[in-house]
């Protein structure tokens, strides 16, 4: 049954997307609020993304502020950072009232609070996903909220293993591991509360801890030869840590450039974005198709999907402090091939941004929005 609705979904995918070629020719610029006579033009990757988050909507759940299943926990907290990034990039306001109907509704939903559970990553992509609704909306209680979330991360750094960073997971007892992706959240969230926060003890505070992770997240390890990022590190030996060597996926590349980013901004260190731009260089021709489009290194469950996304979306970032011609190509070749080569019915995006399509979520979505937004802001 599985192996004959994948069928089905390729042909579907394949037909739809005859079908958005043969559409384009008709596209009219009402899509952007405007009137006028269709054009042969096909649509604007602003469009592209109008369409597309019109769909991820459809997926979204008003009682719960979360996004249906397999999306899951983290993942909407992606997508309610593909509203607002959506928002700003095409200056519309239809979709805050979702975002703030998340803030008020999700965490009890869950069945937490403050947005605060066992999983530190987790609680990382909350807190950014806060902090860029604040960047947009200005509202205070986002930006307290990303605080108290930071306040219970720093509860989680340790240096009796690895000589420091966060944990993965607060459950030790079967999960004691230092990953890349938790320690690159813990270090965007320092450095992006260090520039919003007026409070002069309070931005020393968060720059002082932006420092110490960038300090130790450097000398760690998990940086390799080939300036890419592997999961984790192995503490066998926890006064002397070492690359794990595993998987160096999307994301992994894609956190850490916002996080230097914003570390660049808090300590007026331009060195830190040269160093942000020798780890983005290798994910694009590394991490990509024969075509050079974005693919990840392995397979894997279901969260795999989102990961694609956030590396767009952070090198999107990237070049709008450190403009480079090579990331608006490379965003722009893979929005094309979204659009092209991964459309189903009624602007549904996959996993698979080379195509084919395989499957239709809230999460994929996101992460093809990710990417489509990622071009909009790059024009």
């Amino acid at each position: 049954m599985l192996r004959k609705s994948r069928v089905w979904n390729v042909l579907l995918c394949g037909f739809c997307a005859l079908v958005m070629m043969v559409a384009s020719t008709t596209a009219s610029a009402a899509n952007n609020g405007a009137t006028g006579t269709p054009t042969t033009a096909s649509p604007s990757y602003s469009q592209r993304a109008t369409y597309g988050v019109q769909a991820l909507q459809g997926w979204y759940v008003q009682s719960s502020g979360l996004y249906q299943k397999p999306t899951d926990w983290w993942n909407s907290a992606n997508a309610i950072t593909v509203l607002v990034d959506y928002s700003r990039a095409t200056h519309t306001t239809q979709y805050l009232s979702a975002v703030a109907n998340t803030f008020q509704k999700a965490s009890n939903a869950y069945g937490i609070k403050n947005f605060i559970n066992d999983s530190n990553d987790d609680e990382g992509w909350w807190a950014l996903a806060w902090i860029d609704a604040y960047d947009l909306t200005k509202t205070p209680e986002y930006l307290a909220m990303a605080q108290t979330i930071f306040a219970d991360m720093t509860t989680q750094w340790d240096t009796t293993t690895c000589g420091g960073g966060v944990w993965w997971s607060k459950d030790l007892k079967h999960s004691a591991y230092k990953n890349a992706i938790t320690n690159e959240l813990f270090l965007d969230i320092a450095a992006s509360l260090a520039n919003r926060t007026t409070r002069s003890t309070q931005k020393a505070e968060y720059l002082s801890w932006a420092q110490r992770e960038w300090k130790w997240f450097h000398a760690s390890g998990m940086i390799n030869s080939d300036n890419m990022i592997n999961d984790g590190l192995n503490a066998t030996n926890p006064a002397a840590c070492t690359n794990n060597r595993q998987t160096t996926w999307t994301y992994n590349q894609g956190v850490i450039l916002g996080g230097l980013v914003e570390l660049s901004r808090a300590d007026h260190d331009a060195a830190l974005l040269s160093k942000a731009q020798e780890i983005a260089a290798p994910t694009m021709t590394k991490l990509v198709t024969s075509a050079g489009i974005l693919k990840e290194p392995a397979s894997g469950g279901p969260d795999l999907p989102q990961f694609k996304g956030i590396l767009m979306r952070n090198l999107a970032r990237l070049n709008q402090v450190a403009h480079r011609a090579e990331y608006k190509r490379f965003a722009d070749s893979n929005a094309d091939s979204i659009w092209s080569d991964d459309q189903g019915a009624n602007y549904k995006f996959g996993s698979y941004w080379q195509g084919p399509c395989d499957s239709f979520d809230g999460t994929r979505q996101t992460s093809a929005l990710d990417a489509l937004i990622a071009a909009v802001e790059m024009q």
